[in-house]
């Protein structure tokens, strides 16, 4: 691949999984040797995966270190800062595996998320095998998970510490749990992980669900209509604009008032957060098997998603589809925000990171801390200007992988074809504050007495966001699932119905407003119940 002078190229680490069957081993060799060195640093190096990997959420600090009013991680999700500051991260992550003595050249790999492998069998094996063989040394995979080397407390919840992690901890993934703040959380987990003691099928298991997040579909009719990620990756690239594609809170509003005939956008945010929630323990809803409840990996929350390697792998995916969304809209030198819009405020989707002021308005310009840059013999921190351009600004490029080819953007493409169904299921009103982490939002089509999956809204949360002072105001979640892609005589008389998935159970309404409301736990009798949101098709 031709690039220019000074541009290195992420490759996809599919593509050095090929070159390493074929005897060029020194690729990937390599990017096992970068990871197991910053791995093993103490954890106050710079350059540490603790120090680096904490910068996500846990460990806290600042005015989040202690109160759930603030958030104490510095990622920004729910804003239009997502893209930048994530881009702004793997570069620092980046960074330091070139610290390591050999590796200086080492450039991180994607995780081609929507590659034909991934499609067909889940996760790489670079991200997965238990071991793998350096130097004629047989070592664990520093690719698979990492062994806490310093303990992490939790100074908000007080009684029931969730965010706690005592050593020694080593984060998982689905089907198994992490969460051991409290003995009795660790007897839940113990009990869970117990039932999952094979970790060739654990591995089977978590490539199976990725899959089914990856592939789902339903028949309608006839008619094939896809309801999985991959979809969702595509159809993020069609968003007009950065300020919708960047984050869910402004694609949200958007949507809510979306011209009649015109198909809602998906942001770049919501697929990436569907992979967290399918690689730390949700199931595709009532997708052809049964599901593990129980399941809480590390990639599910916010709090810990940052220390699980594949974290960086799977956001150097997200960082490829920005760069893709980029060259397709001619957005390469510059990037537009729509001032004061939904999405751009600190408190908007999280709450303020650490030295950010509530309430205050997100712009190019806003600091991207804790990360920063050499300019005229100082230092400052980096803003998304500094991170627009890729290849010019910052050195680097993506190699070959999918999405390239996808047909160019038409106004068809955002218009409701003919003869197909405009309307749109709407979930509105839900309040996330009283839900602990992450959670679901799944809607349901009822025709000719068959049920089956629209889509999955998914919410990539925290433990604890109830006494979230600071952005009470922005905990509503508001999902849309178009029908753009039946004809109306196929939903003329359908019945929908929405489940709000959660660690604690499953909880449910229907939809047309004259039917019965009800709520259910999973286990338990449907019974009449206030509305937890409102549902409507419009």
């Amino acid at each position: 691949m031709n690039n220019a002078p000074g541009i290195r190229v992420r490759p996809s680490i599919e593509s050095l999984q090929v070159e390493y069957r074929k005897g060029n081993k020194k690729p990937l060799e390599d990017v096992m040797r970068a990871w197991k060195g910053i791995k093993e640093l103490p954890p106050d190096d710079p350059n540490s995966f603790f120090m680096i990997g904490g910068f996500h959420g846990e460990p806290f600090r600042g005015a989040g270190w202690g109160s759930a009013s603030y958030w104490g991680g510095y990622c920004n999700h729910g804003n239009v800062l997502f893209p930048t500051w994530h881009r702004a991260y793997l570069l620092r992550l980046e960074q330091a595996l070139q610290s390591i003595p050999g590796c200086e050249h080492v450039m991180l790999p994607y995780w081609d998320e929507t590659s034909e492998e991934s499609l067909t069998k889940g996760i790489p094996w670079a991200l997965t095998d238990p071991d793998f063989e350096l130097d004629g040394v047989k070592i664990p995979n520093p690719l698979t998970s990492f062994t806490f080397n310093r303990a992490i407390k939790d100074h908000i919840n007080g009684d029931d510490p969730n965010y706690s992690k005592p050593l020694p901890y080593v984060t998982v993934r689905y089907p198994l749990s992490g969460l051991v703040g409290t003995p009795e959380d660790q007897a839940a987990t113990k009990a869970h992980n117990d039932k999952f003691p094979n970790a060739n099928e654990n591995v089977m298991l978590l490539n199976r669900n990725i899959v089914d997040w990856l592939t789902s579909y339903i028949v309608v009719k006839g008619k094939v209509v896809p309801t999985n990620v991959k979809s969702l990756f595509e159809r993020c690239l069609d968003a007009p604009n950065y300020t919708l594609f960047s984050n869910t809170s402004s694609a949200a509003q958007w949507n809510d008032n979306v011209p009649e005939g015109t198909i809602p956008v998906v942001s770049l945010e919501e697929p990436h957060n569907n992979i967290h929630l399918a690689v730390g323990g949700f199931d595709v809803p009532s997708y052809n098997r049964s599901p593990i409840p129980g399941a809480n990996g590390d990639m599910g929350e916010n709090d810990t998603a940052g220390l699980d390697p594949i974290f960086y792998f799977h956001h150097c995916f997200i960082d490829r589809v920005f760069w893709l969304w980029q060259k397709r809209h001619g957005f390469t030198q510059h990037l537009d925000v729509i001032a004061e819009y939904p999405g751009t405020n600190s408190v908007d989707g999280q709450g303020p990171t650490p030295g950010t002021v509530p309430n205050s308005w997100l712009t190019l310009e806003s600091p991207l801390d804790p990360f920063k840059k050499s300019e005229n013999g100082k230092e400052r921190a980096y803003t998304s200007l500094d991170c627009i351009n890729i290849e010019e600004q910052l050195g680097y490029t993506y190699g070959p992988g999918s999405l390239e080819n996808l047909p160019k953007l038409s106004l068809a493409a955002m218009t409701v074809p003919a003869g197909n169904s405009s309307k749109v299921v709407r979930v509105s009103g839900l309040n996330r504050a009283p839900i602990a982490g992450s959670f679901l939002v799944s809607a349901y089509v009822n025709i000719d007495g068959k049920r089956q999956l629209l889509g999955t809204h998914a919410v990539l949360s925290r433990w604890s966001v109830q006494s979230c002072a600071n952005c009470q105001t922005h905990l509503e979640v508001r999902a849309f699932f178009p029908l753009n892609q039946f004809t109306e005589s196929a939903v003329e008389g359908a019945q929908y119905e929405v489940e709000v998935h959660t660690r604690d159970g499953v909880r449910h309404q229907t939809q047309p407003a004259s039917s019965p409301v009800t709520q259910a736990v999973a286990g338990a009798a449907a019974q009449a119940a206030p509305k937890l949101f409102r549902l409507e098709v419009r």
